[in-house]
């Protein structure tokens, strides 16, 4: 990363607009998600829903990747996740139906075109996560047998509700086409990543105090001088998970930066009295090209039978609640005391997890890069691959190299993904915490990394190119 160029690239007015533009929406982000529904006195309704969320992980998984809208029952509650799913249909249906693949490789044109499909098939989604979300709030209420305004909602505050909710997941996703398009970085990733930092204070608070459990390890000593009141063991446990942490990261960092590097040479053509070619280039084949994205569609993934499991909880059928009830043991962050050898459900999401992670990273790695298209653009220029005949066999050796690279990438992403869950079950096991939230804290933290690695990959790029004027 070159500082020096990115801090000279801030003259420019294109680059500043541009940063500007990405803090301003990220500043709206946080004022919408404080922007209560319109369903009930705001100060009774957030004291009902923090019940709720206390209550659960899955609440407090949702919290963190809302950046705390569900604990405000915000108007952008539903969040990005219906976008994330619709993208997930119409890039699954780009797969599977040949018209819509050629659609896709008419253009610009073309992705455009699938692009509105995509906004399309987000409005219904929207409209049916808004009202499930309200039904389970107002059943959990008549369940808790609290005596609120949503107890007794009427038709038109459903209405104006899931109108409210639906259309905040729509200005979301506005808001997140326009920093792609006039900010750097990807809108959608550096949304959640806002609303993820927003709320890793609370995270580590939560950690904080599941650590400061003295009633059976007494209090840390330090020196002989003062005692604090925290755990000893759990702390000197902690702060060699730290240090392994940092030390994930720095792997984080390297496998996300890490590329193999294609020699590409291009043949010498003779015009008149001028050459062209005759030169050699490099095709960068990144190892996770796929960036963060498979990680927070694994997330969303596996909230979806969670959410629905509320849902059929919050029915009050005896025989849904039961589904329900599994839906939401099987997809939720486990706790690390269920991991024994007769909680085998405890493992579900951890393996899950861990396999959508693998999935998406080739899923989505298939789109970003198209071999197929890129060796036809090597033969219309001229260009080869040494000991690599062009057309076809380039295509096949551009393919290997790739599922090569994925397969190594996405094993290691994989990995990083559920060591989380790891080290709360050693936490859990030599210390006795059962409340960290390091697999909630632990996803947040690699979303994290992963866009801000990405978005500083990208406003490099930028200074690179508005200040190419000076290294003339």
């Amino acid at each position: 990363m070159n500082w020096k160029t990115i801090g000279k690239s801030f003259k420019n007015s294109d680059m500043r607009k541009r940063l500007l533009v990405v803090l301003g929406l990220v500043v709206v982000y946080r004022f919408l998600a404080h922007i209560p529904v319109p369903l009930a006195e705001p100060a009774q309704m957030k004291e009902v829903i923090n019940s709720i969320v206390s209550g659960s992980d899955f609440g407090g998984f949702l919290n963190l990747l809302s950046g705390g809208a569900l604990a405000s029952f915000s108007i952008v509650l539903v969040g990005l996740s219906p976008f994330i799913t619709a993208s997930i249909i119409t890039q699954l249906l780009t797969k599977a139906i040949p018209r819509l693949e050629e659609l896709h490789k008419d253009g610009e044109s073309g992705r455009r075109k699938i692009q509105q499909w995509t906004r399309l098939i987000t409005v219904p989604l929207a409209i049916v996560q808004s009202i499930a979300f309200i039904y389970i709030l107002r059943q959990s209420v008549l369940a808790g047998n609290t005596t609120s305004a949503l107890s007794s909602t009427s038709l038109i505050e459903w209405i104006v509700a899931v109108g409210a909710m639906t259309a905040g997941s729509i200005l979301l996703m506005w808001l997140g086409e326009i920093m792609t398009e006039q900010g750097v970085g990807n809108g959608l990733s550096l949304l959640i990543f806002a609303g993820i930092v927003s709320q890793m204070p609370q995270t580590l608070q939560t950690i904080g105090a599941s650590l400061a459990d003295t009633s059976t390890a007494g209090k840390l000593s330090v020196f002989g001088w003062f005692e604090l009141p925290i755990n000893p063991l759990a702390f000197w446990i902690v702060l060699a998970m730290s240090l392994a942490s940092l030390a994930v990261l720095y792997l984080l960092v390297k496998i996300n930066e890490a590329q193999r590097i294609v020699t590409v040479n291009y043949a010498k053509r003779v015009q008149g009295n001028s050459s062209y070619g005759g030169v050699k280039s490099i095709l960068p084949m990144k190892l996770i090209a796929a960036g963060v994205i498979p990680v927070i569609f694994a997330v969303a993934f596996l909230s979806l039978p969670a959410f629905v499991g509320q849902v059929l909880k919050a029915t009050g059928n005896p025989a849904y609640a039961q589904i329900g009830d599994n839906l939401v043991t099987w997809f939720s962050t486990p706790n690390p005391g269920q991991f024994t050898g007769d909680t085998w459900q405890a493992f579900i999401y951890p393996v899950l997890y861990f396999l959508l992670v693998i999935a998406f990273t080739y899923f989505y790695t298939g789109i970003v890069f198209n071999s197929n298209e890129i060796a036809e653009n090597l033969q219309k220029q001229g260009g080869f691959i040494e000991g690599v005949r062009p057309g076809e066999q380039t295509e096949k050796y551009l393919s290997m190299t790739m599922n090569r690279l994925i397969l190594f990438g996405s094993l290691v992403l994989g990995t990083i993904a559920v060591l989380p869950f790891i080290a709360e079950y050693v936490l859990y096991q030599t210390a006795g915490v059962q409340n960290a939230n390091l697999a909630i804290g632990g996803t947040g933290v690699l979303i994290v990394v992963s866009v801000a690695l990405e978005a500083l990959r990208q406003i490099n790029s930028r200074a690179l190119m508005v200040t190419y004027d000076d290294y003339k």
